[in-house]
């Protein structure tokens, strides 16, 4: 089995993102023409030297037509101010904590409503499709917001290869339990393991992305390595981190937000200003590195590719 090794291990604070050293260039992106960094410790990062950097990565060069033409998030900005519970409920935790995670011959599983149940590991789910690069915007529903140049590959890609049966109705993501590589877990903050859910038309849509890098570059452990989801359209929550089982089921699967706080956290979690989280207005947002705060868009701007889902829905009550 390929083993995935983690590039972003480093005991270096949060305020000094991010030198780290490569430890072992993996054998498929070698045959997609990557460049082999094995033993190379890289310098520390400005904006101008991550433009200039080459790609480790393999994807397709071709601008993506779901790709929003904003300014980028600094590579520091995306890398040290997270949500990921696993390693602590501060934005800096993640950072902080999880190079303690080995992703070493991850895999993951998946079964459910399916024909044909499979196990992947992360280079066969990479050569369904090249990887692309998609430049999205995440929302976070504490009105904070961020554009990131994801690498990965639509989620259809893989839930074809299993064939879903006429009862999958919904997706379900779990990520991986595991309270010694991962602080956080030890801590009642959620009720473990993390999983998210979408309806099987929300996954099937073009624009979920199921992510292995960002950057131009293997995905940092703080940003939900080895793989993650990405669904642009819904508060950044939504998109489950090292993912280890994909499910489908015919019913709609407990969500860990919504368990935790259905009054606060809906199912469904798509970015709607007029529906005011309890705590605070879902009208305005902040983008990571600018001041002045601006307008909030319904699904975050995506309405073109994924109105015509929610046709005769009340968005209030199914939020």
């Amino acid at each position: 089995m390929m083993r995935l090794n983690s590039i972003f291990k480093t005991d270096t604070r949060p305020s000094e993102i991010t030198p780290k050293k490569v430890l072992e260039s993996r054998r498929s992106w070698m045959k997609y023409g990557a460049l082999s960094l094995a033993g190379i410790a890289l310098p520390a990062r400005s904006e101008d030297a991550v433009k200039e950097k080459k790609s480790p990565l393999s994807f397709d060069k071709q601008k993506s037509k779901y790709s929003t033409n904003e300014e980028k998030s600094s590579y520091s900005d995306i890398t040290s101010y997270n949500n990921f519970y696993e390693f602590g409920t501060g934005k800096e935790d993640p950072a902080q904590y999880a190079h303690q995670l080995n992703t070493d011959g991850w895999t993951v599983e998946v079964v459910g409503e399916v024909l044909k149940p499979r196990i992947f590991d992360v280079d066969q789910m990479m050569s369904l499709a090249p990887l692309e690069e998609r430049i999205y915007r995440l929302r976070c529903v504490e009105a904070w917001s961020m554009v990131i140049p994801w690498l990965g590959l639509p989620l259809s890609k893989i839930l074809n290869e299993v064939q879903p049966t006429g009862n999958a109705r919904f997706v379900e993501f779990v990520s991986l339990h595991d309270p010694e590589q991962m602080p956080g877990q030890r801590r009642p903050s959620l009720d473990w393991p993390y999983t998210e859910g979408l309806r099987i038309d929300e996954a099937m849509n073009p624009l979920t992305l199921l992510t292995m890098g960002l950057y131009g570059e293997l995905l940092p452990n703080q940003n939900g390595a080895p793989v993650r989801l990405v669904v642009p359209w819904k508060y950044g929550f939504k998109s489950s981190k090292s993912i280890v089982t994909i499910r489908l089921t015919e019913h709609q699967p407990r969500t860990s937000w919504n368990h935790s706080n259905p009054s606060e956290y809906g199912f469904y979690s798509n970015v709607n200003p007029n529906v005011s989280h309890p705590r605070w207005s879902q009208r305005k947002e902040r983008r990571i590195g600018e001041f002045f705060k601006r307008d909030t868009e319904l699904f975050n701007g995506y309405a073109e590719w994924v109105s015509g889902m929610y046709g005769g829905m009340d968005l209030s009550a199914h939020f």
